[in-house]
């Protein structure tokens, strides 16, 4: 079987609680030894590469825009789109499932778009009240719910 693909969403920019919380996240997904698939960039999706990097596992950055040097650090394997949001998509699809945290409108579209595609998404701390959102409180519960999902 395919190792597991794992979608951390979140905002570009978060504070640092945030940031550690998706982190966390990171460490998780890299001891499960599923791959973390995010939108390459900064606050949320950084720091859920960090953590993944840092555990020793593998983490791809869908990016945006046309250059490899716009990946946070952390990517392992940067993918250029040039596509923008439109990318959003991308790492829906690229995602066996995702864990939403905090968020803005962009992550938004990705849960939209996970739901449309019945894809599982787990909520920490974001868009509140979505029909199909399996909502969690802490990193840890997030995990067990990836690890409940096969």
């Amino acid at each position: 079987m395919a190792m597991k693909m794992i979608g951390v969403i979140g905002a570009g920019s978060c504070d640092n609680e945030i940031y550690e919380v998706a982190r966390k996240v990171g460490v998780g997904i890299a001891k499960t030894g599923a791959t973390l698939v995010c939108g390459g960039l900064g606050g949320v999706m950084e720091g859920a590469c960090r953590g993944a990097h840092e555990a020793g596992g593998q983490t791809v950055g869908i990016l945006p825009g046309h250059d490899r040097a716009d990946a946070n650090p952390y990517v392992s394997i940067p993918i250029v789109t040039d596509l923008g949001h439109a990318r959003n998509i991308l790492v829906v699809r690229t995602s066996d499932l995702l864990i939403a945290i905090s968020g803005g409108y962009g992550t938004l579209s990705e849960i939209s778009i996970a739901l449309k595609l019945r894809r599982s998404v787990i909520g920490l701390g974001t868009w509140p009240n979505m029909e199909g959102v399996q909502y969690v409180t802490t990193p840890e519960e997030a995990l067990n719910a990836v690890l409940a999902s096969g």
